[in-house]
């Protein structure tokens, strides 16, 4: 699954929309209030780490670093 459908995926599971994503993100973290800005960013796969992080916040996650198994 690529990035973009992934993050939509994420979102319907929270029962939410882009809009009410999007003004979460601009009350909470001051990002812009533009539903085309954040699409835009899942679009070219353009989302910085910190972003990323914020906005698994306002769905309710938390992003974690899981060491993986080896096969050897």
């Amino acid at each position: 699954m690529d990035t973009r459908n992934e993050i939509k995926s994420y979102i319907v599971r929270e029962g939410m929309t882009m809009s009410e994503v999007v003004e979460r993100l601009a009350d909470d973290y001051g990002w812009s209030s533009s539903v085309p800005n954040l699409s835009g960013k899942l679009r070219r796969d353009s989302l910085r780490y910190r972003e990323a992080v914020e906005l698994a916040d306002v769905l309710g996650y938390e992003l974690v670093w899981r060491k993986r198994k080896r096969e050897h």
